[in-house]
């Protein structure tokens, strides 16, 4: 249900003498208008005084919390009315209804004020005009002290709910960092994920030794309260699916940041800063061996901050580990543990095929022969395997696994080789066709 804007006139109207005026006033005389204008507004719609708060921290929370209400029935979230006459207050998006994409009309987040009456807060993105364009600045009124607290709690504990079926999507743009909270769509179960059983069994104790409730662990052994583990190896062989079923086991807020030309010290400094304030949760960093070189010593001296971890999980991947910064590793409180995701060995790639069903195709013996064939497949080459097999059944009725994994093979051997477009040497030709 989309909500809708109060037809209400604009809270800030337009002097008569607008040019003589804005020549005349200050520009505290226009804040000062702004505010007493929205307060004005929030005393005759709520019977009560509001008062003033600003952010020190750079807390959103409530603000990802609002975009999500205004699309939602009985969310407790109200609009007062737009803030400027002839500014924009509604805005439209292709988004999602009843399983369609379809385009709705929603309040625009910067030129509304917006309250929850039941906490006794209320917002607004006040739009402010200069030479290179129109800005914002974001402002939070609350009826007292307590309840704006009372709220902030509520909003904090929303959002880490959230976040266990969301992650946060940190990419280092232009103009800063873009974040992007993205849901889960399937989640990847531990016995799902195949590898070597002792590797396995030390990155997942560990994992859960760090988000037990219990923090007596950290304390009785003097141990500070942050970790980070690198995991390195080949493309394909199951990094991404590790992580994907760490960052899902766990209750507790997962970020992605994806490095980008961009990073830079500021885009590094709000990430860990965005980090802090999601602790205690997992950070991610994929690709870490893209760090771009003017940002490096930055980022090491980040992590050897006293409290820039402080409740993080740092998991680092590369499938490079020759271009890691050898400073990442040789030194303690950075990556505490490096583990290598290697090739499957054959008990490993038939304990894939059989988890992913091509036993139910081809038969368990085929299986068997697949894992032994596939010597030098990665999970990824695994999982092609499977998918070739499944449309030739469903189209043909028959799975020739032997078959599809020689000409897998042939074309693995042309990328290794770079010999892509070599045919059969035949008699060739000089000369021009006579006709």
């Amino acid at each position: 249900m989309e909500m809708e804007i109060p037809k209400t006139t604009a809270i800030i109207k337009p002097s008569k003498d607008s040019g003589n005026h804005a020549q005349r006033q200050t520009l505290y005389e226009d804040y000062s208008q702004i505010v007493q204008g929205i307060e004005q507004a929030l005393q005759e719609n709520y019977g009560q005084p509001f008062e003033l708060f600003v952010s020190e921290d750079g807390n959103e929370d409530y603000w990802e919390l609002l975009e999500q209400d205004l699309n939602s029935e009985g969310s407790g979230a109200e609009v007062v009315g737009p803030i400027f006459a002839y500014v924009e207050a509604k805005g439209f998006a292709y988004a999602p209804e009843e399983g369609a994409y379809v385009y709705r009309t929603l309040p625009t987040l910067r030129n509304n004020l917006f309250a929850y009456p039941a906490w006794g807060v209320a917002m607004a993105r006040v739009p402010v005009f200069r030479a290179q364009g129109i800005f914002s600045e974001d402002f939070i009124w609350a009826v007292d002290e307590s309840r704006l607290k009372h709220f902030l709690a509520y909003t904090r504990q929303r959002r880490r709910d959230l976040d266990r079926c969301e992650v946060t999507v940190f990419t280092d743009g232009p103009h800063g960092v873009e974040k992007e909270l993205t849901p889960i769509t399937r989640m990847v179960e531990r016995e799902e994920v195949v590898m070597s059983r002792d590797v396995k069994e030390e990155i997942y104790r560990s994992i859960d030794q760090f988000f037990a409730e219990d923090r007596s662990f950290y304390q009785e052994y003097e141990i500070p309260y942050k970790r980070g583990i690198l995991l390195y190896g080949k493309p394909g062989n199951g990094k991404t699916t590790l992580v994907k079923s760490i960052a899902g086991s766990v209750k507790a807020p997962a970020a992605y940041w994806q490095i980008t030309e961009h990073t830079c010290s500021d885009t590094i400094q709000e990430v860990f800063h965005s980090a802090v304030r999601m602790a205690h949760m997992i950070l991610i960093i994929e690709d870490i061996d893209s760090m771009p070189q003017q940002a490096r010593s930055y980022f090491l001296n980040t992590l050897d901050g006293a409290t820039s971890k402080e409740g993080i999980f740092l998991i680092g991947t590369t499938n490079y580990p020759e271009n890691i910064d050898p400073a990442l590793m040789n030194r303690a409180g950075r990556f505490d543990r490096a583990y290598e995701i290697r090739l499957p060995d054959a008990e490993q790639r038939r304990l894939y095929l059989t988890h992913k069903g091509l036993h139910k195709l081809a038969g368990a013996e085929k299986v068997e022969e697949a894992a032994r064939l596939t010597a030098g497949f990665t999970f990824a080459q695994l999982n092609e395997l499977y998918v070739s097999a499944a449309l030739e059944w469903h189209y043909e009725h028959t799975a020739n696994v032997d078959v599809l994994i020689k000409k897998m093979k042939a074309e693995l051997d042309k990328g290794r080789t770079q010999s892509w477009n070599r045919e059969e040497e035949t008699e060739r030709r000089v000369g021009f066709l006579a006709m």
